[in-house]
């Protein structure tokens, strides 16, 4: 695959609007030096136990997800780590950028660690935007997501399919191979992608190689999240995050109270 098409790169201390106009154009991007060594061996530390209680899922052929495949959630509730990660200034950044055109605020979606192992397949290409079917492509920007290189990805592990310029295709445009490009970069680099992106997991053709990566993905805040949030992070810890923190995870009143997820403080505050 690849042959003419190419992802974008640039260091993480690129200028902001530099980087908002390539993942605008091309729809993806990679960004170097988003975690450093030791962030990356904390999130280790802490989502190792878990991933290895992981069972590694079979394959079906006709299954959405491929198999020979670990993964975990609710990740907030999980990894300290990832909860500052989450809200990197470049990941503030390009999310001001694409989604605030659309919302007041907007929201974490998802979270999951996943480790592609060998024998894994070429995940069917698709949209995260496809969870909201009441538009067609190409769609306002509705999603913004991000795939934390935990480990190296490479052509031959599993580094996550991604089609440049597909955000901005019809429903019925199908990729060529030449169309699609394996995700290569190094541990601590971020693949961002739009909503709207043709993408999915790449195949592992390797021996003994687990390809691990951290996938965030955010969504407009008044629009359903695929993950529920509320219910993945109890809420003592939730009361315990920094405020910005705990507005990605919707825990917060929109337009002063009196709009989207207003609540009483009172029954939150310590008795």
């Amino acid at each position: 695959m690849s042959g003419g098409a190419e992802i974008p790169n640039c260091a993480v201390d690129v200028a902001p609007d530099k980087m908002y106009g390539l993942l605008a154009e091309a729809g993806c991007l990679v960004v170097t030096g988003m975690a450093t060594p030791a962030e990356l061996q904390a999130v280790r530390s802490e989502l190792d136990p878990y991933l290895e209680a992981a069972k590694v899922e079979a394959d079906d052929a006709e299954a959405f997800y491929p198999g020979h495949t670990r993964r975990v959630i609710a990740l907030m509730h999980r990894s300290p780590t990832l909860c500052q990660l989450m809200t990197h200034p470049t990941v503030e950044h390009l999310g001001d950028r694409h989604l605030l055109e659309n919302c007041v605020k907007w929201q974490l979606n998802v979270t999951a660690a996943l480790e592609i192992g060998p024998g894994a397949r070429d995940q069917i290409l698709h949209r995260e935007e496809d969870l909201y079917p009441h538009w067609t492509p190409p769609r306002p920007n509705l999603i913004l997501a991000s795939m934390w290189a935990i480990s190296e990805f490479t052509a031959a592990n599993g580094g996550t399919l991604i089609v440049p310029g597909s955000h901005r295709w019809d429903a019925d445009r199908v990729a060529k191979p030449n169309e699609i490009v394996r995700a290569q970069m190094q541990p601590g680099s971020v693949l961002f992608w739009l909503g709207g992106t043709l993408h999915g997991g790449g195949a592992n053709v390797t021996r003994d190689e687990w390809r691990y990566g951290v996938l965030f993905t955010y969504t407009l805040g008044w629009l359903r999240t695929e993950e529920n949030q509320h219910l993945s992070i109890p809420i003592a810890d939730v009361l315990a995050l920094p405020e910005k923190t705990r507005t990605r995870l919707g825990f917060d009143m929109d337009y002063n109270g009196r709009g989207l997820g207003f609540y009483d403080p009172r029954i939150l505050a310590p008795r």
